[in-house]
């Protein structure tokens, strides 16, 4: 599906392709990055041509593919392709590309490019377990991650022949996402040494709305898509952060390089979040969860009868308070928790009356304040907001992408982090 509408300007982008068996994944990367635009620069290995020939790069990107330092010598390639590009992808980044890149060698056209690039680069590693997992590559990635570099937590599940495991290259749309993430948010660092502003840092973030079982069909719920928790996740990678999503009824796409863990009720996004917290540096609350639910649940189906006055009433009872619970216990020293509240006004109290209620009774060090209703906050494409923290500061946020309000609360973040 084209994302053409989505992100206007076009971009120069270089998609390097490394010789694993996922390079045929990185066909379905090109065709949407030029589709949407986009001006493509396919740079093969050797290596990559054995699992997909040039003639089908050349054709899906409508330019010339070389893989060699001395191809069209008089354009200096090894030099200019990496000058004039805005994005460079390497998709698959085998356990070898990493090495190479993370060694400085430049012995091909892709890791010279590789080295005279000053954009925003992004390696998706596809490998088995093993090599992603082996001392030499952990360390390569820390290296290209200390540099700058984002290099995206590759999925779990089938890879080659019978084998699983993490390694599997994420979802080809995905990644394009993460590309896009960095390239409209003009945060990543344009040039080696300098590390994003995440980077090295551990956040978990909730999204979605969960759901409280009355009987084996019915449940109490909210509207909760979950786009501004995966917004929010998004953005922390494009920042060089390594994200624990907690997914609550979610019908999105994967993130790609999140740890997604899906969840149902109030009470297991409580145990999964307090889980991942355990080494987080920051935990984001987006989710909405339900403040109560159904006291007994029922074993089978909740009957109507033909009384129309036989209607069952529901005993109700309080779920766990999760960012009260995290606030007042947390793990790590500097720990950061941020809430999220969906308010709306009354005769008594503003919307951001009952925010910055919530803020001080919550104890949490920052506050989103979304007013919701019909047309705005769930299931919407945009947001708006204001963010309270605790020492009685406000940032308005206009009504813009979720997007924009990820990347305004972890600017918020950064600065409250220790060094």
């Amino acid at each position: 599906m084209s994302r053409a509408a989505g992100h206007q300007a076009a971009f120069r982008i270089v998609l390097g392709v490394s010789g694993g068996i996922a390079a045929y994944k990185a066909c379905e990367v090109v065709r949407t990055l030029a589709e949407d635009g986009h001006d493509v620069r396919v740079v093969p290995t050797d290596a990559a041509l054995r699992f997909v020939g040039e003639a089908t790069w050349a054709a899906l990107s409508g330019q010339p593919v070389h893989t060699g330092v001395f191809d069209d010598v008089h354009e200096v390639p090894h030099v200019a392709i990496g000058q004039q590009a805005d994005l460079v992808l390497v998709v698959p980044a085998t356990a070898d590309l990493l090495a190479r890149a993370a060694s400085g060698r430049a012995d091909d056209l892709l890791t010279s490019t590789l080295l005279t690039a000053r954009c925003p680069v992004i390696y998706a590693p596809a490998m088995h377990t093993e090599m992603w997992e082996h001392p030499a590559t952990v360390a390569n990635v820390e290296t290209l991650r200390a540099r700058g570099a984002i290099v995206i937590e590759p999925a779990e599940g089938r890879l080659t022949g019978a084998d699983s495991g993490k390694g599997r290259l994420p979802d080809p749309a995905a990644i394009v996402e993460v590309g896009y993430e960095i390239l409209h948010s003009g945060r990543a660092p344009r040039s080696p040494g300098r590390a994003p502003d995440l980077a090295g840092r551990h956040v978990v973030v909730s999204a979605g709305g969960t759901r409280e079982a009355l009987d084996p069909v019915r449940f109490l719920g909210n509207r909760s898509s979950g786009r501004q928790g995966y917004a929010l996740a998004r953005a922390a990678l494009s920042r060089g952060a390594q994200v624990t999503l907690v997914a609550a009824n979610v019908a999105l796409d994967d993130v790609a390089g999140a740890k997604t863990v899906r969840v149902g009720s109030a009470a297991e996004l409580r145990d999964a979040v307090v889980d991942a917290a355990a080494d987080a540096d920051a935990v984001v609350m987006a989710a909405a969860v339900a403040d109560f639910r159904p006291r007994g649940y029922r074993d089978a189906k909740i009957k109507k009868t033909s009384d129309p006055d036989d209607a069952p009433v529901i005993e109700l009872e309080r779920t766990a308070d999760i960012l009260a619970e995290l606030s007042a216990n947390r793990v790590r020293a500097g720990q950061i928790i941020v809430g999220f509240a969906a308010e709306t006004g009354d005769a008594g109290a503003s919307v951001l009356d009952h925010g910055r209620a919530k803020l001080a009774s919550k104890g949490c060090d920052l506050l989103v304040v979304n007013e919701v209703g019909a047309d705005r906050g769930f299931e919407s494409e945009q947001n708006q907001g204001v963010i309270l923290d605790h020492d009685g500061g406000s940032t308005e946020v206009p009504r813009g992408s979720k997007s924009a309000l990820a990347h305004a609360l972890w600017d918020h973040v950064v600065e409250r982090l220790p060094a």
